[in-house]
C-alpha cells in the first residue's frame, strides 16, 4: 500500500504519486496529492498565495491528502497553506518541478567539470507564472539505491518527507523550494534489498560539518569576489623556467594559538603570508585541505574530495586565504589524494549498499598501507567524479597546482602486495590500465582548462614518463618529485663524514636520470616523521657540525638542477620531529644556530630568484656541467650551472667534510673577475667564517676542470659556496 511506502519510506518514483497527475483515463482534469506527516489540514493556493484553489482532503492520517481539480486543462503552480498542532506554515510542494530537478543532468555526463556545477546541492532560482522561486536542487548518484531521500534540519532528519526521484542513470534529484545557504543535509539510502544505510554526507558536497554530524552544508559558491586577476594573468608562463620554490606544510600544526587551538583560514592568511614572504618561497603546498574526518590521517583520508575542510573555518575564508596568497605573489599547491579513501560510514564505502566508487574484489579495492578503500579507476562514473574534485580546486578555489599523492599505489596491481594478493591486468601484467588512463586523462584536462596551473606526482618508482606529455606516451604531469634523489642524498648526509668517500656516487647518481622527468627536489614531510628525526638530528656529529651539515646539504640542493621543496621547520632547523598535533618549535629562534639556518634560506631563495641560472635550464643539459664529481676521498663536489642561453655561469663547490682544503684550484670558463654570492659557512648563519681568501677573484690561464682558466680559494669545512663572474 502506498501509505506503506510512505511510512517506510520507500517510495522510490514520487514524481509519479506527488504533485498533479492526470486523472484516470476517462475523466478529465487533475489530482493532487501531498504527503505531510503530521498536518492537520492543507489548503492550496497559487503560487503568488493570492487565490485559493480548494482545500485538501485527508485520506490517510499519517498525513497523506488529495484534491481533485476535474476542470483543469493543463498542468498549474502552486503552494500549501498547512495547518500543524501549534503553527501554520506556507510551503511549496517540490513535485511539482519535476523539469527543474533534472535540470543539467543530461550535460553533466559531457564534461567532467559539469558534475561539481549539476551535483550535490545546487543553489538556483526559478521563475513560474511571474514569481521567482529560490531553492536547492538536490543531485546524488546511487544506481543501486532502492530509495533516497534528502534529509536534513527542514524536515526533522526525517527520510520520509523528502524522497527524491531516480533517474534513468541512477542520479537521485529533488528541487526543494526554500531552502538556502547553510542549511544542513545529508542523504538516507537504502540499499538494492530495503535496508537502512548509515547517514551519507554528499559526495559532491561543498562544506561540511566536522563530528559527531559530519553533516553537509549547502553553500553558495558565487558570492565569494576574487582580487587575483593580475597574479591569474601572470602565471601563464613556461613553469619549467620560472623559479619554484616551495614551502611545504601542514596547515593546523604550522602555528597555534597558545591554547592549543589551530589558526583560522583567515588568521593564517595574516601569519603565514608575511613569513612566506619574509623567507622568498614562490609557492606554499598545503597537505590536503579537503575535508577529513580524523585529523590524525593528515588529510590524506579524505571524505569530501570538493570542500575546504570547516577545521579552520568556511569556504569563503579558504577563498580568502588563497586570494590572499595571490595578491602577495605566493602560489598556492594542493595535495590531492585520488589513491585511496577512508571506510568511515558517511563517506562513499559501500555508498548505496554497493561498491559504488571502489573496486569490489579486496585484492584491488583494498588498501593494505592504510586500510582503506581504493576506487574504481576503470568505472566511468569514478572516473568523472575523481577529475571533476581535481578541477573544482582549480576552478573554484584558485588554486596553482595539484600534487597527486601515492602515484606509485595506483600504477601497480601489485604494490605493497605479495604474491597472491593481487590480480594481474589483462596482459598477464602489473600495471593497473585503468589508472594509468585515468591520470592522463586529469592532466589533459587539468592543462586544458587551466594552462596556468601545474601537476606534480609524487611517484616513487621508475615509471617511464611520468612528466611527459600524453601524446607521447607519457602521464601528463607537469612535475614529478625526486624521490631517488632524496633518498640517496639524505642517506649520504647521515653518514659522519670520515665514511662519505665509501658513499660518494649516492649525491652524484642522480645526475644520470636527471632529464628523465621534469624533477622537483623534495624534502617533504615524510622525512621528518615515524623515527626518522628531524633534518637537522640527521645530520652527524657535534652541535655545530650537525648545523654545518645542514646547511651545505641546503647549499647543494639549491645548486642541483630540479625546483625546490622543504617542509616547514627545516627551514630553522628544526630540532624534534613534526606533530601533527602541536606547533613548530618557533622558540628555537631565540638561538643563533636556528636564527643562522633562517638566514640561510632566506638568501638562498633569494639568490635562486635572482640567477636564471639556477632554474630557467633545470631541464636542458646545457644547463649543468660537473667540474669534479670524482673527488671522492675528500668528499668535494665542483659543478657549474649556466642559464638558458647558455650564460651567466654560476660555480658552485661543496665540501662535505669538516677539513678545510687551502689553495683550493677551481675551473672556471672565462677570465675576468669572479665573486662569492652565498657561502653556507658565513658568520651570518652560525658558520666559521672560515678565510676563503676574499670574495673576489681573478681568474688566471690555468686549465684546471676542462675549463681553460681557474681561480685559487680556501674552501671551508663542511659547506657550500656560490661564485658568480662579475666583470673582466
Amino acid at each position: 500500500m502506498l501509505i506503506d511506502d510512505l511510512n517506510n519510506a520507500s517510495l522510490a518514483r514520487p514524481f509519479e504519486t506527488f504533485g498533479l497527475q492526470k486523472n484516470p483515463e476517462g475523466q478529465n482534469g487533475f489530482f493532487l496529492r501531498t504527503w505531510l506527516p503530521g498536518a492537520i489540514s492543507v489548503d492550496v493556493k497559487s503560487i503568488d498565495g493570492k487565490k485559493k484553489l480548494g482545500t485538501m482532503a485527508r485520506v490517510e492520517e499519517d498525513g497523506l491528502f488529495e484534491l481533485n481539480f476535474p476542470n483543469a486543462d493543463k498542468e498549474f503552480n502552486y503552494l500549501f497553506d498547512v495547518q500543524y498542532q501549534d503553527s501554520k506554515i506556507q510551503v511549496i510542494d517540490p513535485y511539482q518541478f519535476r523539469n527543474e530537478a533534472y535540470a543539467g543532468l543530461s550535460t553533466m555526463r559531457n564534461e567532467a567539470a559539469n558534475l561539481y556545477r549539476t551535483m550535490g546541492a545546487q543553489l538556483v532560482e526559478i521563475e513560474v507564472e511571474g514569481v521567482k522561486i529560490k531553492g536547492v536542487r538536490f543531485a546524488v548518484y546511487a544506481p543501486s539505491a532502492s530509495n533516497v531521500s534528502v534529509i536534513g534540519d527542514f524536515n526533522f532528519w526525517d527520510g520520509r518527507r523528502h524522497p527524491m526521484q531516480r533517474s534513468l542513470m541512477g542520479e537521485w534529484v529533488l528541487f526543494v523550494p526554500g531552502l538556502g545557504e547553510g542549511e544542513r543535509y545529508k542523504y538516507e539510502l537504502k540499499d538494492p534489498f530495503g535496508n537502512r544505510l548509515p547517514h551519507k554526507a554528499d559526495p559532491v558536497g561543498f562544506y561540511a560539518e566536522q563530528y559527531p554530524s559530519f553533516a553537509s552544508v549547502v553553500y553558495d559558491q558565487t558570492r565569494y569576489k576574487w582580487n587575483d586577476a593580475a597574479w591569474v594573468e601572470s602565471q601563464k608562463n613556461d613553469k619549467l623556467k620560472q623559479a619554484i620554490s616551495i614551502y611545504e606544510l601542514h596547515f593546523a600544526s604550522w602555528k597555534r594559538h597558545e591554547n592549543g587551538d589551530s589558526l583560522s583560514y583567515r588568521e593564517m592568511a595574516d601569519e603565514l603570508i608575511p613569513y612566506v614572504k619574509e623567507m622568498g618561497y614562490t609557492h606554499i603546498e598545503l597537505l590536503p585541505i579537503m575535508e577529513h574526518p580524523f585529523s590524525g590521517s593528515w588529510g590524506y583520508q579524505p571524505v569530501g574530495l570538493f570542500s575546504p575542510t570547516s577545521r579552520f573555518g568556511t569556504a569563503d575564508d579558504f577563498k580568502y586565504f588563497v586570494d590572499q596568497c595571490h595578491q602577495n605573489g605566493i602560489g598556492v599547491i594542493l595535495d590531492w589524494v585520488p589513491a585511496h579513501f577512508p571506510s568511515d560510514s558517511h563517506g562513499l564505502a559501500r555508498f548505496d549498499g554497493t561498491p559504488l566508487y571502489e573496486y569490489e574484489d579486496p585484492r584491488r579495492g583494498w588498501h593494505p598501507d592504510w586500510n582503506s578503500y581504493i576506487y574504481d579507476f576503470g568505472r566511468d562514473t569514478v572516473r568523472q567524479f575523481l577529475v571533476a574534485s581535481a578541477l573544482v580546486w582549480l576552478d573554484y578555489y584558485h588554486v596553482d597546482g595539484l600534487r597527486v599523492d601515492a602515484v606509485a599505489s595506483m600504477l601497480y596491481w601489485d604494490y605493497s602486495r605479495k604474491a597472491g594478493e593481487w590480480v594481474p591486468n589483462v596482459d598477464g601484467g602489473n600495471h593497473n590500465y585503468e589508472a594509468i588512463s585515468l591520470l592522463r586523462w586529469f592532466n589533459e584536462e587539468v592543462y586544458k582548462n587551466y594552462p596556468q596551473c601545474m601537476t606534480i606526482a609524487e611517484e616513487s618508482t621508475a615509471f617511464a614518463g611520468v612528466s611527459r606529455p600524453t601524446y607521447t606516451g607519457g602521464l601528463g604531469f607537469g612535475f614529478k618529485w625526486n624521490m631517488g634523489w632524496m633518498h640517496d642524498t639524505i642517506e649520504y648526509m647521515k653518514k659522519d663524514p670520515i665514511y662519505r668517500k665509501y658513499h660518494h656516487s649516492e649525491m652524484t647518481f642522480s645526475m644520470i636520470y636527471a632529464y628523465d622527468e621534469n624533477f622537483i627536489l623534495s624534502i617533504s614531510h615524510d622525512e621528518v616523521v615515524h623515527g626518522k628525526l628531524s633534518m637537522l638530528y640527521k645530520m652527524p656529529g657535534d652541535e655545530w657540525q650537525q648545523a654545518a651539515n645542514l646547511r651545505a646539504y641546503m647549499g647543494y640542493m639549491y645548486a642541483h638542477p630540479g625546483k625546490k621543496l622543504n617542509f616547514m621547520g627545516t627551514e630553522f632547523a628544526q630540532t624534534a620531529e613534526w606533530n601533527h598535533d602541536s606547533q613548530l618549535q618557533w622558540w628555537l629562534l631565540q638561538f643563533d644556530k636556528h636564527k643562522g639556518q633562517k638566514k640561510l634560506i632566506q638568501d638562498l631563495n633569494a639568490m635562486y630568484k635572482s640567477e636564471p641560472a639556477l632554474y630557467n635550464a633545470d631541464y636542458d643539459k646545457s644547463g649543468f656541467m660537473w667540474l669534479d664529481h670524482s673527488d671522492y676521498q675528500n668528499s668535494i663536489f665542483a659543478l657549474m650551472r649556466r642559464d638558458a642561453n647558455g650564460e651567466n655561469p654560476i660555480i658552485v663547490v661543496s665540501n662535505f667534510t669538516p677539513t678545510t682544503h687551502e689553495q683550493y684550484r677551481l675551473g672556471v670558463p672565462t677570465t675576468g673577475k669572479y665573486k662569492v654570492i652565498l657561502n653556507t659557512d658565513s658568520k651570518y648563519y652560525w658558520g666559521s667564517d672560515y678565510d676563503l681568501g676574499g670574495l673576489e677573484f681573478e681568474a688566471s690561464d690555468v686549465s684546471w676542470h676542462g675549463q681553460y682558466h681557474s681561480i685559487v680559494l680556501n674552501l671551508p669545512p663542511l659547506a657550500t659556496v656560490f661564485i658568480k663572474r662579475i666583470g673582466d
